[in-house]
């Protein structure tokens, strides 16, 4: 009776270690596909923000005979960005090319000729745009990237995450245009 007793509680143990280990792993999976789908749905917009970084180079070079290095770096970030599929590297790609944005309409405001020219105009327009909805999505992104950053490193998942290879994920920066709020900066 002692020994059915025993192999009883040892099957239970097991199958309560192989029930646990099934929900971490989950657990871990479910994070790591809300990443991929917030990160999804940002990259489509951040796909058409790169797809308008050519033409808006094409306009301002007839100005901008003195800032090459912005429109340069502009468009090496547009090109690296379009030819990457690691999310993570397309992540940080993405912040750089905000903050290269974000410098290159600061100093647009040197060239009134620039600012007055309607094709201008209307691609900075629809760079806005395309700035308020990847704000929009990143709050998402951010939140879904900050819980698998946080479940991966919980214990005891951070043994398994380990094990099965996954790193921290990169957030979406907010630019330092976008703190400022009526010309107060946070």
């Amino acid at each position: 009776m002692n020994q059915t007793v025993a192999i009883i509680l040892l099957a239970l143990l097991a199958v309560a270690v192989i029930s646990f280990l099934i929900n971490l792993y989950n657990k871990l999976v479910l994070l790591k596909f809300n990443v991929d789908k917030a990160y999804s749905n940002i990259d489509v917009v951040l796909k058409q923000r790169a797809d308008e970084i050519p033409n808006l180079v094409s306009v301002a070079k007839n100005f901008m005979n003195y800032e090459k290095d912005i429109l340069t770096k502009l468009t090496e970030l547009r090109t690296v960005y379009t030819t990457t599929t690691d999310s993570d590297k397309k992540t940080a790609l993405a912040n750089e090319t905000s903050k290269a944005l974000s410098s290159f309409f600061a100093v647009s405001e040197n060239y009134p000729e620039l600012r007055s020219n309607n094709n201008f105009l209307e691609l900075q327009k629809r760079i806005s745009e395309l700035e308020n909805k990847i704000s929009d999505r990143r709050e998402f992104f951010n939140d879904s990237v900050n819980l698998y950053n946080i479940g991966i490193h919980e214990f005891p998942n951070v043994i398994l995450a380990k094990m099965l290879g996954y790193k921290d994920k990169i957030l979406l920066e907010v630019t330092e245009q976008e703190k400022q709020y009526h010309g107060v900066q946070f």
